[in-house]
């Protein structure tokens, strides 16, 4: 018996940015599939697909799996991964930089391509989130640690901002990229700043 777990994600929004939702199909062998899927807000397709990957990655980790063979039909982030495209949209690369940190975490994780007619049962619960909010199955992110305050609250927020990248870069020293989220951090950074700014 094989012990690759076969892992289907899914995102997608109406409008891109419209509503969006995103959805994994975790498959082990001689053991029942695991759906879940979640709502998202407004968002982009491509973000939504990441949220699906990062998603899966998480609960599989936490599951214990060892080797992973990820199948997905959004062709943009297989080929990111993959190393065949680069990611140049920022507001990508936060979650690009988790779903890196968290493959370290498996002996092995293949990332392949399918067409969306392969990705039905994911594509199914990715509608059904976006059709029926409140029915999603979503589960809650592994929660990192709270982000680090800054030290003194006589420091102008420049030092502020500073003090917060600093400390935020010795946890992500540690291994995990995404613990802060990279995201989380840049938009405290912003608070900051722009509090400065209005004062």
């Amino acid at each position: 018996m094989t012990d690759i777990w076969t892992i289907y994600t899914d995102g997608g929004s109406r409008g891109n940015p419209g509503p969006a939702a995103y959805a994994y199909v975790i498959k082990r062998p001689g053991l029942s599939d695991i759906e879940e899927n979640g709502f998202l807000g407004e968002t982009t397709n491509n973000i939504a697909e990441y949220t699906g990957l990062v998603k899966a990655l998480e609960h599989a980790k936490e599951l214990g799996g060892k080797k992973l063979l990820v199948q997905s039909d959004s062709e943009l982030m297989v080929k990111q991964l993959n190393g065949q495209y680069k990611v140049k949209n920022e507001g990508l690369r936060p979650l690009y930089l988790q779903a890196v940190a968290l493959r370290k975490h498996f002996e092995s994780v293949t990332i392949k391509h399918i067409y969306r007619e392969q990705n039905t049962q994911a594509d199914r619960l990715c509608n059904e989130a976006m059709d029926n909010r409140s029915a999603a199955r979503s589960r809650p992110s592994i929660a990192p640690d709270p982000l680090p305050e800054p030290l003194e609250n006589d420091m102008t927020p420049q030092m502020q901002a500073l003090d917060l990248l600093k400390a935020s870069a010795k946890r992500w020293a540690k291994g995990d990229a995404s613990d802060p989220p990279p995201a989380e951090v840049l938009n405290r950074i912003v608070e900051i700043l722009q509090q400065g700014v209005a004062d």
